[in-house]
């Protein structure tokens, strides 16, 4: 790769190709003026969602020796659908400043996966990780649980066992290991099932066992006769005390995340109530949970970045407290996020890729090991949190290449236009992956504080980063102590829909709308529909539609409504959407088509403008 042009080579899996990167780096930038200002205004600035050079998905958190490995998914940039083709995974010691380690495992992986890399989840025994994710079977065509292996938590992995491990055409594993040492497996959607694994993690004893979804176990569900508990998707188990925790996504569509206890691993199942209630700007949701060094940690997804939405999402992190019985507070999601643990050690060597919060870089394979930032613009810039400079320090080293004319990185502290301590010149070295060390003088970085790398240059990509240290100055505090908890594991579901609202985490008000109904004119077969609004935001609002048949059954459904002033439909799920001036169509999608008498089913979508009660239209064929 050294010395080819950077224009001829393709970008490294990250959001966006070259152009839609640059809207998006434009994007944050809106974003981080609204943070600047805010920073100015005395508030810290957001660290969610963790990562900003890609879309993540369905977190799935490991403890491990000190550290947080935390595996999610990669939905492709301007994705229509669930459309994931590999795994990835970051780490941090102390919850706000995140290395990426790339994507140790994918679809290519799998000789006999063809597609559809969604939620897994990884877990450490006897010197090796596993890691459980479902694909697409080449020759079934149905989804099945394959399981991967590694000797280190950020891999490589491959597969353990060349074939699935499970195969039932449904989704999400989770996997615990018992203080008694038995582990199970569970995964599902619509159903729940779990089988118990043998010690070598890859084989399993007896035959899967459907779980027995009650609505004591897990939650009345209405309108949907054929789910009648809230259980949707994304289980997520583990321990704490005596007690087994069931979480797992509720109610699509829009989800919530739920969960429910049991004195045992396998149940009985008593459902306890919501966690995160439906918000976000999205329709899905996907947590996991851990305790690490003496806090709670509640992983989620949602559409918070650029172009984010249901089939682009972004993982974030809120750190929470178990009520003194035990039960699980209601969590909203935020922008700031975790509070950090400890401090960053700057005077030891740090990759460039771990970071609190970036605009409009990348990562990509460094020839020199590990990862480096690339396609860095003029502007672009990376924020590490809580640096712990001590009594100050007197110099800048970084690791860099350029196949251009290089550029400079300003070290300011408290923002991307704070105060300038320092000033690197980079320059051309000949290739991206030609790499050279660059020094500079530093004064004035004392204390702890907010270091931001600013990228300053000409136009088009200027250098990349691969490691940078600090020298000189007094005591400084390292970043998280050694964990003292025990490794828990956190599971992963599904998705969220595309939208073009302002890019921040931000609790999404609930406001249903007045209930219309409509039935079809004489002659066809009877429907109604009943239109609601289930979430509202700046710009935005978020609504679905219970189609419900009459006396008799249907075989197909279309419900019509006219948009107000200002709306715009921008996803429909659960149904096929065509609009037509300012008439909106969703027919029913090819399993929800047919209905018994009485029978019903909900689609859902998402839309600009303000929220409305319209007078809805329900037709059957």
């Amino acid at each position: 790769m050294t010395g080819q042009s950077r224009w001829t080579r393709t970008a490294p899996s990250a959001v966006g190709s070259w152009p839609y990167r640059r809207v998006l780096a434009a994007a944050l930038s809106l974003l981080s003026v609204v943070v600047l200002f805010a920073a100015v205004q005395g508030v810290a600035k957001a660290d969610n969602p963790i990562v900003q050079t890609i879309y993540t998905a369905d977190p799935a958190p490991l403890v491990h020796n000190g550290r947080v490995y935390l595996y999610t998914g990669h939905d492709e940039d301007n994705s229509t659908w669930f459309t994931m083709k590999e795994w990835r995974v970051y780490s941090s010691a102390d919850m706000v400043n995140w290395q990426d380690h790339g994507s140790p495992l994918s679809l290519a992986n799998f000789s006999w996966a063809s597609k559809d890399a969604w939620a897994g989840q990884a877990i450490y025994r006897n010197g090796k990780f596993y890691w459980y994710v479902p694909m697409v079977n080449r020759s079934t065509g149905r989804m099945a649980i394959g399981v991967a292996v590694a000797n280190s938590p950020t891999g490589p992995f491959t597969d353990a066992i060349g074939r699935p491990l499970v195969e039932n055409g449904q989704i999400d594993p989770t996997v615990f290991i018992d203080d008694d040492g038995q582990a199970y497996l569970y995964w599902g959607n619509p159903d729940l099932w779990y089988v118990k694994l043998n010690a070598d993690m890859t084989s399993y004893s007896g035959s899967p066992t459907k779980v027995n979804l009650t609505t004591t176990g897990f939650g009345t569900r209405t309108g949907d006769a054929n789910r009648p508990t809230l259980f949707e998707e994304g289980p997520w188990l583990y321990k704490r005390n005596s007690l087994y925790y069931m979480v797992f996504a509720a109610r699509c569509c829009s989800e919530f995340i739920a969960y429910s206890t049991a004195p045992s691993p396998t149940g009985p199942w008593t459902y306890r109530g919501t966690i995160m209630p439906t918000q976000g700007s999205s329709f899905t949701n996907h947590a996991g949970i851990i305790d690490f060094n003496g806090g709670s940690y509640f992983f989620y997804h949602n559409g918070a970045l650029p172009g984010g939405g249901g089939f682009t999402r972004s993982v974030a992190v809120e750190k929470f407290t178990y009520n003194a019985d035990g039960t699980i507070p209601t969590i909203t999601m935020t922008t700031n996020g975790a509070p950090q643990i400890g401090t960053l050690d700057p005077y030891v060597r740090q990759e460039a890729e771990t970071v609190a919060f970036s605009s409009g870089v990348e990562t990509e394979v460094a020839s020199e090991g590990g990862r480096n930032v690339s396609f860095i613009d003029n502007g672009d810039w990376i924020k590490v949190k809580g640096v712990g400079f001590g009594t100050g320090a007197s110099s800048f080293t970084a690791r860099v290449a350029s196949a251009t004319s290089g550029g400079r990185i300003e070290l300011r502290l408290g923002g991307a236009t704070g105060t300038l301590v320092g000033t690197c010149t980079v320059p051309g070295t000949g290739g991206w992956q030609t790499w050279t060390s660059v020094s500079c003088p530093v004064s004035g970085a004392t204390g702890t504080q907010d270091l931001y790398l600013r990228f300053t240059g000409g136009s088009g990509s200027l250098f990349n980063l691969n490691w940078w240290q600090f020298a000189g100055g007094g005591s400084t505090q390292t970043s998280a102590p050694p964990s003292t908890s025990a490794p828990a594991t956190s599971q992963v579901p599904t998705t969220q829909v595309p939208t073009t609202q302002v890019p921040t985490t931000r609790p999404v008000t609930s406001a249903p709308v007045t209930t219309r109904q409509a039935t079809t004119p004489a002659g066809g077969a009877a429907c109604s529909a009943a239109y609601r609004t289930t979430n509202s935001w700046s710009g935005g609002f978020q609504g679905e539609v219970t189609v419900t048949a009459g006396s008799a059954a249907i075989n197909g459904w279309t419900v019509r409504w006219t948009l107000s002033s200002g709306q715009t439909i921008t996803q429909v799920w659960s149904g096929t959407l065509t609009t037509s001036g300012s008439t909106v169509s969703v027919a029913n999608a090819s399993y929800n088509g047919s209905l018994g008498a009485g029978g019903s089913t909900t689609f859902g979508f998402l839309a600009n403008g303000s929220a409305s009660s319209p007078s809805v239209t329900c037709t059957s064929p």
